[in-house]
């Protein structure tokens, strides 16, 4: 059925049926290299996570693998909420159970073995419909598909439940299971095992049938519910069992290709008025089709809701994470993602820009629909030569965006591929799949840096900056300037950036640099050195541009500095575009799981910690108090012994209090190496120096810390009764714990050059830093003695907190405890190693220290309150005091 039908003559930008005579083979492009035509969709468009295809002739679907995750999740929540929410869910049972007491026993019966048959019987009809519809072979992979789904899914279900009456805890089989109706004995099944193959089997089979099955369904848990067979948890375990299985099931062996067939395409496109004859695959869901009595030539785009959600999670997560994201509106349906690329094509051609023109769009079934524009024969801006990229072609590029912006037109995706240049050298603008009208002034600013840093990539920043200010003026591309960032950029831009092996213009010249002066590199229109007027203040410095193959953040480096050259009062300060960085979710993450291992042994203990705590002897509350802020004072010492300028000591004591406050918004340490380095500068230390004086102080701390953790497990085996083996366990799990974490970096090689690029400057600048401190004995003997001490403070802190709650460890003991655990907090992604330290350092003074379960909570929980949540208001309050001497 035909949507909107366009124009069906001959239109400008079209090649005429002849076009199919000159020598391309068949799924190539007219003027087109032999490789073009198999170039991926522009990033953000529909086909931007494109599925894989199997040998079997079965794709394999990203959005499967999200499900398959989603769904598992969902189950493990589930269990989690059974567990810890007993009262909840056995208050909703005995609701339950007492509403359907009214119902008759007889009619309950009848109405548990009715629908239990229907739910036997639905897949059997299911399955008999699809083996005699037309397309029989496709139906017979998605039965077999179903069958193998709905084999597993009672598997599993019958696995759960033998895990459920075995070896799950006795409070969980509680709350899924309820006697049995009319027995003294026995228990409901875990998992209502009639529901999940049943479900499994709808969802891998592709039924499109919703309404009778999730009746019967229904009316199957209602039934199961009224009998006494089922608790609503089982109930909902059945359901997810067979849900995630049945994904489980279409990712691991693909799902049968739902793209439409040519056939197909072409009764769609003559439905829509048009005359198809041939159908040539040219790229994932793009195809190239012939017309007859010399029509131009067809691009095709085809829109099925696989391909379609799959690129619409990844907008969702740019618009969760991003202010400057597209809506994620193809999550609706393939139809609706069409209906607004058209509605944005048909603003850009009546904006006047060069685009390919909408022939016709037509739906192919419920779930599939096609684009059809005119065939625009060309090459994309990624597959010029350096010498047919002319400040003519680029101003055009920029002409075209400027007609966009005009009308408040955003594309959102100027990536190289949506830059296609014709025979006569015109730029076309093409993919407006992620494009809006009426968009923000922030969205149209985003485009303007977006399409600078694709043409800079090609011709330098000079030739981006000079003829985006000849086509758009001064004033929109210094406004532009706040939104050049990479996590700004189309996904394509960043790799680009990323993989970009040399910052080269056009003519060979260092990007930024200006034509015509032997080569030179030069940025602000200077050689050398030039000034870089910064947000905040004065002009600054600022190095000539980096010779060629330096890192890609050089080059949105080069695009600032050359429009402060034109545009000297142009604001640079970034504008914050992340609502949601991926750490956030990551110490949440952290922090949710750290809470889910933490909390109950404050509930599983023989004494219950809060009260220990809360009857804690006062002296050695007092002892540890002081043990927790001395450390403070020692982290200082340890700081500036390690600066051989002199720094003010006040200020690095309150860095150091303020680093407190800094633990709850970053990881583990990272907060207070940030801050340290931060105050270095402002005392007016080169960022190299700084940077240096902080890693000999890492370094220095450490080579102690391992001494230290060596010379406390000889004390632990000179105790009566003691022996080094008691400290084994701990140290070993320590050691193996940091042996598996450096495995696994070194073996994943993103991670390997990261770990390599941060331990280069250990050799650069640390070390010869080192040096320059041991020509000062009695400076580097306070550096080194604070990070001792530091050390014992927190020790001391944790024995006070263990006497204070009743109990008498050995003090090595507890320093073999602390030293093997506080690593690992610091190496934790939630803020302040937050859980996780917390469990270590229980587990360990349970090993280590021999103490019990309960004293053991008690006395981190007293330790952490001290060290982690007290001093947060003395740290803010030092943080600002430091900000307002401008210290910090």
């Amino acid at each position: 059925m035909a949507i909107v039908t366009g124009r069906t003559d001959g239109g400008t930008g079209g090649a005429g049926a002849d076009g199919a005579g000159t020598g391309a083979a068949p799924g190539h492009l007219p003027g087109q290299r032999p490789r073009e035509a198999e170039r991926a969709p522009a990033s953000g468009g529909h086909g931007s996570v494109p599925a894989r295809v199997l040998d079997t002739g079965r794709i394999r679907q990203p959005v499967a693998l999200v499900r398959l995750l989603t769904g598992l999740l969902g189950t493990a929540l589930t269990l989690l909420l059974a567990d810890y929410a007993r009262a909840t869910t056995s208050g909703l049972a005995a609701d339950i159970s007492g509403a359907t007491e009214l119902v008759p026993r007889p009619l309950a019966g009848l109405a548990g073995g009715l629908t239990t048959a229907a739910v036997l019987l639905l897949p059997v009809g299911l399955a008999a419909r699809r083996l005699l519809g037309p397309d029989r072979r496709r139906a017979l992979q998605q039965v077999s598909d179903g069958l193998l789904a709905a084999v597993l899914a009672y598997g599993v279900t019958l696995a759960v439940g033998m895990w459920a009456d075995g070896l799950a805890p006795a409070s969980l089989l509680a709350s899924l299971t309820q006697a049995l109706p009319g027995g003294p004995t026995g228990h409901t099944e875990p998992v209502y095992g009639y529901l999940a193959p049943a479900l499994a089997f709808l969802t891998a089979s592709g039924s499109r049938e919703r309404r009778v099955p999730w009746t019967v369904l229904a009316l199957s848990g209602l039934a199961g519910l009224a009998a006494g067979y089922a608790t609503p948890t089982a109930l909902l375990l059945g359901l997810l069992i067979g849900w995630t299985t049945a994904h489980g099931v279409l990712y691991a062996v693909g799902t049968p290709d739902p793209r439409p067939r040519p056939a197909e395409i072409l009764r769609g496109l003559r439905e829509s008025g048009l005359r198809p004859t041939a159908v040539h695959p040219a790229g994932p869901y793009r195809h190239l089709v012939r017309q007859a009595d010399g029509r131009p030539d067809l691009d095709v785009q085809v829109l099925d809701r696989q391909a379609v959600t799959a690129a619409a999670l990844h907008r969702a997560w740019r618009r969760l994470r991003l202010r400057t994201a597209p809506h994620p509106r193809a999550l609706r349906s393939p139809r609706t993602g069409l209906e607004h690329e058209a509605l944005v094509s048909y603003a850009a051609v009546a904006a006047g820009v060069r685009t390919r023109r909408i022939a016709a769009t037509a739906g192919l079934g419920q779930d599939t629909a096609l684009i059809a524009y005119e065939h625009l024969a060309g090459r994309t801006l990624d597959e010029l030569a350096d010498d047919e990229i002319t400040d003519d072609l680029l101003t055009d590029a920029w002409h075209q965006l400027a007609l966009l912006q005009r009308r408040e037109i955003a594309h959102r995706a100027l990536a190289p591929s949506a830059l296609l240049v014709d025979p006569a050298g015109a730029v076309h603008l093409v993919d407006f799949a992620d494009g809006d009208i009426a968009a923000s002034e922030l969205v149209l600013r985003s485009d303007i840096a977006q399409l600078l840093t694709t043409l800079a990539l090609r011709a330098g920043p000079a030739r981006s900056v000079r003829t985006a200010i000849a086509a758009l003026g001064p004033d929109p591309v210094a406004a532009s300037l706040p939104l050049l960032q990479p996590v700004a950029l189309a996904p394509t831009t960043r790799h680009s950036l990323k993989r970009r092996p040399a910052a080269t213009g056009t003519d060979g010249e260092a990007a930024g640099s200006t034509p015509g002066n032997g080569g030179e590199a030069v940025v602000g229109g200077t050689t050398g050195t030039d000034t870089h007027p910064d947000a905040d203040g004065p002009a600054t410095p600022r190095a000539a541009a980096p010779p060629a193959g330096a890192r890609a953040a050089d080059l949105l480096d080069g695009i600032r500095a050359e429009v402060l050259r034109l545009r000297p009062q142009a604001a640079v300060r970034p504008v914050k575009l992340e609502r949601l960085r991926p750490r956030t979710l990551l110490a949440v993450a952290g922090g949710v799981v750290a809470g889910w291992l933490l909390i109950p042994q404050l509930f599983a203990a023989e004494q219950n910690p809060i009260a220990a705590v809360a009857d804690a002897d006062p002296l050695w509350l007092l002892l540890a108090v002081l043990a927790a802020a001395t450390s403070h004072v020692t982290a200082a010492m340890g700081f500036v012994g390690f600066v051989p300028e002199r720094l003010d000591f006040r200020n690095a004591v309150f860095a150091q209090v303020a680093g407190s406050f800094a633990k709850l918004v970053s990881p583990g340490g990272v907060g207070g190496v940030a801050l340290n380095t931060r105050l270095l500068q402002q005392a007016g230390i080169p960022t190299a120096q700084a940077l240096s004086s902080v890693g000999v102080g890492q370094l220095i701390g450490l080579v102690l810390h391992l001494l230290q953790l060596g010379a406390f497990v000889y004390l632990l085996g000179q105790e009566p009764g003691g022996s080094e083996l008691d400290a084994l366990p701990a140290v070993a799990g320590g050691l193996a714990g940091a042996a598996v974490l450096l495995a696994a970096v070194s073996a994943v090689p993103p991670a390997r050059r990261w770990l390599a690029a941060r331990l280069r400057p250990l050799t650069a600048e640390v070390l010869p830093r080192l040096l320059e401190l041991l020509r000062d004995p009695g400076r580097l003997a306070v550096g080194v003695t604070g990070q001792l001490m530091v050390s014992m403070c927190l020790t001391a802190c944790l024995y006070c907190c263990a006497r204070a709650v009743g109990r008498e460890p050995s003090f090595a003991a507890v320093a073999v405890v602390f030293l093997t655990g506080s690593p690992v907090g610091n190496a934790a992604p939630t803020p302040g190693g937050a859980g996780v330290m917390d469990g270590v350092l229980v587990g360990l003074l349970q090993s280590a220290a021999s103490m019990e379960q309960g004293g053991a909570v008690a006395a981190v929980v007293l330790y952490r309150c001290l060290t982690l949540i007290l001093p947060v208001l003395p740290g803010w309050a030092a943080f600002a005091w430091l900000q307002r001497r401008r210290a910090l």
